[in-house]
Order: C-alpha cells, then structure tokens, then sequence
C-alpha cells in the first residue's frame, strides 16, 4: 500500500515537469502521424511504431524507408547514426537507475531526448522516491508521444495536409530544449564542447557521416576533461545565481 501510495504522489509530482515535452511531442506527434497518413499508413500503424520502436527522430527518418526498397543494411547503419547518442544517454545515466529494480527495463526501453533532459537534471522532491518519480516522467513522456502520434493519424484521415517542413518540428525541439539547458543548469561549458565537437565532426566527415565521430570526440573530451569542465560548469552555475 505504501509503495502504491508513493507512486501515485510521483505521478504528481512529476506531471507538472513534463508540461513542456506535452506541448512539444503535441506538435511533433502530431507532425508525424501526418506524414505516416500522407504516405498511406493510417493512425494504428503510428501508434503501433511509436509503442515498439519510439525513437521520435528515427520515425521520422523511417517513414522514407517504409515506402521504398527495403534494404536491411543501410536501415541499420542509419539506426546506428541517428540513435547513437543514446548509447551516452544510458552511459551518463547508469548511477541515477541503479537499483531501479522492477522499474529498470522500462526506464531503459522509454528513454528518449526529453526523457533524458529531464531525469537527468531534475531535483527529485521530498518524500518521493527516485525511481518511482524517473518511472512517471518516462511514462508521460511515452504517453504523449503515442496519444499524438495516433491523433496526427487520425486527422491525416480526415484532412490533406502539405506536409513539406513538419520533420523539421523535431530539430526546432531539440534547439529549444538545448537552449533550456544551457539557461537553467550548471552545463554551459558541457553544450559548448558539443557544439564544438559537432562543427569539427561537420567539417571533418561531412553532413551524412559526423553524428557517430562527434559523440566519439564529446565522450574523449568529458573522459579527459570532466574534472576541469565539472569546476567551470559549477562556476558558471554561481555566477548565474548570483545574478
């Protein structure tokens, strides 16, 4: 009883935290069930791809693959690249899941971007248990992505929508969501180095192949340099609360 009590005042708690990815994955969810429908696929088939794979970006890719030849190899290479980052996700996120218990598979499987930004940055409130308060910002976030997936499908049914841009709703998120990052937390020198990772990686590989190089630069420099970039992250942090 206590344990079912305690999970409810997560799911609480923690809704108030996931206001903004709501507001977000409507659009987003939105803009991919439109372009599901607009390539002949209706609302169950988004649902049903956001429940089993939901990879927000990689759905949006895939919708190419889905209607031309299928070619194994290049959907997995392309999986690789756009997904990669998540490998760094679960890296950074191992001593905030430890012991996770039932919950751990799940927390694993719902991760995603916003998923991330939030867990890892948020201060858990009093009284609530960590994984219980992890566990429902997950299942928000998952949540909204099917529930607006399956309503862009469903007015894909009923109305012709242009859909030239709506992928592009997803790199907006991620901008935004960065631009957050570096307001309200201690990791203003942590986005700078991947900015400049990604422009070298840019530079150095080229647009198709520089997301997998990039992570390799970012995780070298944090090995390297997390003591150094964790005192500048803090500073910067005090200095803003100064203000």
């Amino acid at each position: 009883m206590a344990e079912k009590k305690s999970l409810g005042r997560a799911f609480r708690l923690a809704f108030p935290k996931t206001i903004p990815v709501l507001t977000g994955f409507l659009v987003l969810g939105v803009a991919y069930g439109l372009l599901m429908s607009s390539r002949g696929y209706g609302p169950f088939w988004s649902l049903l791809f956001g429940a089993t794979a939901f990879c927000g970006s990689m759905q949006f890719v895939a919708v190419t693959f889905l209607t031309g030849v299928f070619q194994p190899f290049q959907v997995f290479l392309m999986t690789l690249m756009v997904n990669a980052r998540h490998l760094f996700y679960g890296l950074s996120m191992l001593q905030k899941y430890k012991g996770a218990g039932k919950f751990k598979f799940f927390l694993i499987f719902l991760m995603c971007d916003e998923t991330f930004a939030i867990n890892s940055s948020v201060e858990v409130p009093e009284g609530v248990d960590k994984k219980d308060f992890y566990f429902a910002v997950s299942v928000y976030d998952y949540s909204y992505w099917l529930i607006s997936s399956f309503l862009g499908g469903v007015i894909g049914n009923f109305f012709t929508i242009n859909t030239t841009g709506l992928d592009f709703a997803l790199t907006a998120l991620f901008v935004v969501l960065f631009i957050e990052q570096l307001k309200t937390r201690k990791n203003a020198v942590s986005g700078i180095i991947g900015i400049g990772a990604a422009s070298l990686a840019l530079l150095l590989f080229g647009a198709d192949r520089f997301v997998i190089p990039a992570m390799g630069i970012i995780l070298l420099v944090l090995l390297v340099c997390s003591k150094p970039i964790e005192r500048l992250d803090t500073t910067h942090e005090k200095g803003n609360f100064e203000k």
